[in-house]
C-alpha cells in the first residue's frame, strides 16, 4: 500500500563557491595558473590588474529592475555557464604576440619569482624513429620497426612476445609476417642509441652495451660472466663466480666494477640528450634573515585580479534604461559579474589558506628551516597543523597535495614534513623521519663484505634508543631503497 508523508530533514552541503574554493586549494603553482588563464580566457568580465578602489556598483543590487517588480534571484543564475554559442567574446577577436605570462604585472611577491623553466625536445620514441630513418629497409620492415619502436617502455625495454607482435601486425597494420623476421628488425634496433635499448631483459641490455666497447680482457671477463654466471652475480655469490671462471679476487672485482658502470635502463639516459624533462615550481619559499623566517607564495599563486570596468558600466547602462526587454542582457551580464567575483574571493582565499598553513609548518618545523638538519625534523600529522589554523583537516590534506617549497636547503615536496612519531627508550617522541636518516646512516658505515641484515639493524637501531621491530626495519629499508642483505653484498 502506497502512503504519503512529510519527513524532516538536516542537511549540510557545499555551495559552489566552496567547491570552487576546494578545487583550487589542491592545485599546484603551474596548474593554477592555467586555470587562472582558462577562467580570463572564459570571462570577459574577469581581468588583470589592481582593483578599483571606489566599491562596484554591482555589489549591492538585488533589485535590478525596479518600476517591473521583478526580482532577479540569484539561485536561477547557473555559474558555470559562459558565453552563448551565438556571440564572439571580445578575447577572440584580438591578436597578440605576447603571452600574459611574458606582461609585467606587478607582484608583491617579486616578478623574479614568475621565472619558469619550460622543457621542450622531442620524445623517446620519435629520437630511435629519427635514427632509424636513415637505415635502407622496405616499406613493409620500417612498419614493423615503427611498430616495434611503439612497444618499447621508457625504461627502453621491449617486454612483448614476438608471436604477440606478429598478431597486432596481421591485425592492425595488415602485415603478415613471421616471429623470425621481427626478430632480425629487432636486432637491427639494438643498435640504436642509447646502448641497450630494445633489449628483453636486463641481461640483454648489459650485453648489449658491453659489445659496444672496444673490447678487452675484463670487458671479455665480464661479458663471460653476463652470459655463463648471470644468477651468480644477481646474488651476488661471488666465490662461486670465483670458482666458475678460475679468476682471483682482484680480477672480479674488476669485472663487477665495469657492469656496474652500464646503465640498467637505457631509456632514462635520453633525458640528459634532451628529452622531456619535468620542471619542479616551487609553491612556497623560505628564507633566513637573522634567524627569523622569511615566508613568501611564489608570485603566481597571488595575481592581481579586478572585475571588468566596462562590464559594471554595461550593467549601470541597463538598469538605468529600465526596460523590461533588457532584461536577458542584466542577467547574463550579471551572472558574469557574479562569477569574476566569486572567482577573486576565492583566489584571494586560497592565497590566505595557503600562506596560514605554510606559516604554521615552517613554526612547527622551526628547527629545521633553520639549520637544514633532517633529523630536527620534529613529528607532525595534519590535525596538528590544522588545529593550528583553525582549520579542517582536509583543507590542510589539500594544501600539503603535490605542493613544493623552496629553502636554503633545496626544493622539498611538502608533504614530506609530515611523520608519525614513536616514543624512544628516553619517552621522548622521535619523527620517523629521523628514525630512517639513522637506519640509513648505519647502512652507509655497515661492512659491505658482511651486510647487515634487518635483525642486526634492528638490534643497533635498539643499541642507539630506538626500540624498532624487524618488520618496521624491513619497511623502512623499502622505503629508502636499501635492498637486503645479499644484495648489499661487495668483495
Amino acid at each position: 500500500m502506497l502512503r504519503q508523508s512529510l519527513q524532516q530533514k538536516l542537511q549540510q552541503k557545499l555551495t559552489p563557491q566552496q567547491i570552487q574554493l576546494m578545487k583550487l586549494i589542491q592545485l599546484p603553482t603551474m596548474a593554477f595558473d592555467q586555470k587562472l588563464m582558462q577562467e580570463i580566457a572564459e570571462n570577459p568580465a574577469l581581468e588583470e590588474g589592481k582593483e578599483q578602489e571606489e566599491k562596484d556598483e554591482f555589489d549591492n543590487q538585488d533589485n535590478l529592475d525596479d518600476d517591473a517588480g521583478e526580482i532577479i534571484d540569484a539561485q536561477d543564475i547557473n555559474v558555470d555557464e559562459y558565453l552563448s554559442d551565438d556571440e564572439t567574446p571580445d578575447y577572440k577577436l584580438r591578436i597578440s604576440n605576447q603571452s600574459a605570462d611574458d606582461k609585467k604585472v606587478p607582484y608583491a611577491q617579486g616578478d623574479d619569482d614568475k621565472k619558469v623553466p619550460y622543457a621542450q625536445g622531442e620524445s623517446f620514441i620519435e629520437y630511435l624513429k629519427s635514427q632509424l630513418s636513415v637505415y635502407p629497409l622496405s616499406e613493409d620492415r620500417r612498419k614493423i620497426a615503427d611498430f616495434i619502436i611503439g612497444s618499447i617502455n621508457d625504461n627502453g625495454y621491449m617486454r612483448r612476445d614476438f608471436i604477440e607482435i606478429v598478431d597486432d601486425l596481421a591485425f592492425t597494420q595488415n602485415i603478415f609476417t613471421v616471429e623470425e623476421e621481427v626478430e632480425k628488425v629487432l636486432t637491427l634496433i639494438q643498435e640504436l642509441d642509447p646502448a641497450g635499448v630494445g633489449a628483453r631483459d636486463l641481461k640483454e641490455s648489459l650485453l648489449i652495451q658491453l659489445k659496444r666497447k672496444k673490447p678487452n680482457k675484463i670487458r671479455d671477463l665480464s661479458i663471460d660472466i653476463l652470459t655463463a654466471g648471470f644468477e651468480y652475480f644477481t646474488n651476488k655469490k661471488y666465490k662461486k663466480l670465483q670458482a666458475k671462471f678460475d679468476i682471483s679476487e682482484a680480477e672480479l672485482k674488476e669485472a663487477i666494477a665495469e657492469i656496474t658502470k652500464l646503465n640498467p635502463k637505457p631509456g632514462n639516459a635520453f633525458n640528459s640528450r634532451g628529452g622531456f624533462v619535468e620542471h619542479i615550481t616551487p609553491d612556497f619559499i623560505v628564507n633566513i634573515e637573522d634567524e627569523l623566517l622569511d615566508i613568501r607564495l611564489n608570485a603566481k599563486n597571488a595575481p592581481q585580479l579586478r572585475v571588468s570596468p566596462a562590464y559594471t558600466n554595461m550593467l549601470k547602462g541597463y538598469k538605468e534604461s529600465k526596460e523590461k526587454t533588457q532584461k536577458d542582457a542584466v542577467m547574463f551580464i550579471k551572472q558574469k559579474l557574479d562569477a569574476a567575483k566569486w572567482f577573486i574571493d576565492a583566489v584571494n582565499q586560497r592565497r590566505d589558506t595557503l600562506l596560514r598553513t605554510m606559516q604554521a609548518i615552517a613554526q612547527y618545523q622551526y628547527e629545521y628551516f633553520l639549520t637544514g638538519d633532517e633529523r630536527s625534523i620534529k613529528p607532525m600529522i595534519l590535525k596538528d597543523i590544522a588545529e593550528k589554523i583553525g582549520m579542517d583537516i582536509s583543507t590542510v590534506s589539500r594544501v600539503a597535495n603535490s605542493k613544493y617549497v623552496q629553502s636554503p636547503y633545496g626544493v622539498k615536496l611538502l608533504k614530506e614534513f609530515f611523520s608519525e612519531s614513536m616514543k624512544n627508550t628516553s619517552g621522548e617522541d622521535v619523527s620517523t623521519i629521523k628514525i630512517k636518516n639513522i637506519l640509513q646512516s648505519i647502512v652507509d658505515k655497515e661492512n659491505k663484505r658482511k651486510p647487515l641484515t634487518d635483525e642486526q639493524l634492528a638490534n643497533a637501531l635498539k643499541e642507539a634508543g630506538y626500540p624498532i621491530a624487524r618488520r618496521t626495519i624491513a619497511k623502512y629499508r623499502e622505503q629508502l631503497g636499501i635492498s637486503v642483505a645479499r644484495l648489499r653484498k661487495e668483495i
